[in-house]
């Protein structure tokens, strides 16, 4: 091999060419469409509820909701019932998480009740809060909050749990305050744990809100479900159910960014 040649292969980079990863989200997204019209428009093409899914009549859907302005008014309650459940989440969270994770003996003795409290669905509480709250949005981000508040809980007791007792000694020996050692110590610890458990807690909470607001309440995307359901609108409920899907996703997107701890949007940019 001439010198020549030996230089290029050396100075060619291995797998130099377009990067194609950055398609692959799309070409999944292409690809899971195309089966789901494969499915409603040719195999199943002669069952009339069947076709009553197409794509195509789930774009139609989502024009009609969009043009009578009921898709907007019912994404933006459910978004304010999410956040504010999940707001009450990070309030009693944080409190059981510092309480558990500072105290062993504490740990042990309510840890079988959290249990407990963690393997009931969210949902068998609904009628315990329409008695308690009535109907409306309380029962509501009452459902939310009781979906969202154990990963909350768990990631800030963790995060309580890895905090290094020889650094908590040092800085009451130099004179900190209580303040100080929280801000200074404790917090940089608990911080990346609590991020975490409000991620899983919005996602958690989203799943939970839209069979939540079909309960006793006339607004909301689950609403809306129920509603198109109710006078056989199809291919609404199936744009319904593309909304929840992407206000999902772009949910966890803006968490993830606004959640991430400064480290982590370093990486991120790194690669």
């Amino acid at each position: 091999m001439s010198a020549i040649a030996v230089g290029r292969t050396a100075a060619s980079p291995r797998g130099a060419g377009i990067d194609a990863r950055p398609l692959l989200p799309a070409v999944g997204v292409v690809g899971a469409v195309f089966l789901w019209w494969l499915a409603t428009d040719v195999v199943f093409a002669a069952r009339p509820l069947v076709a009553q899914f197409s794509p195509l009549l789930a774009v139609r859907g989502f024009a009609e909701l969009a043009a009578g302005g009921a898709l907007l008014d019912a994404a933006s309650a459910s978004v304010f019932r999410l956040l504010a459940g999940v707001a009450v989440a990070a309030v009693i969270g944080v409190a059981i998480g510092l309480a558990v994770g500072s105290s062993r003996s504490l740990d042990r003795a309510v840890s079988p009740v959290l249990l407990f409290l963690r393997m009931v669905s969210p949902l068998s509480w609904a009628p315990v809060v329409v008695i308690a709250f009535g109907v409306g949005d309380p029962p509501v981000v009452a459902l939310v909050a009781a979906a969202a508040v154990w990963p909350i809980a768990t990631g800030v007791a963790e995060g309580v749990g890895r905090v290094n007792p020889g650094h908590l000694g040092v800085a009451r020996s130099l004179g900190a305050s209580r303040a100080e050692v929280l801000s200074r110590v404790t917090w940089p610890s608990v911080r990346p744990a609590l991020l975490l458990g409000v991620r899983q807690a919005l996602g958690i909470a989203w799943v939970v809100l839209v069979p939540a607001e079909m309960l006793g309440v006339a607004s909301g995307l689950g609403y809306e479900i129920l509603n198109a359901k109710d006078q056989l609108a199809f291919h609404h409920v199936t744009a319904l159910i593309l909304v929840i899907g992407t206000l999902g996703f772009l949910i966890d997107v803006v968490a993830r960014w606004l959640l991430a701890t400064r480290r982590d949007r370093s990486r991120g940019a790194a690669q």
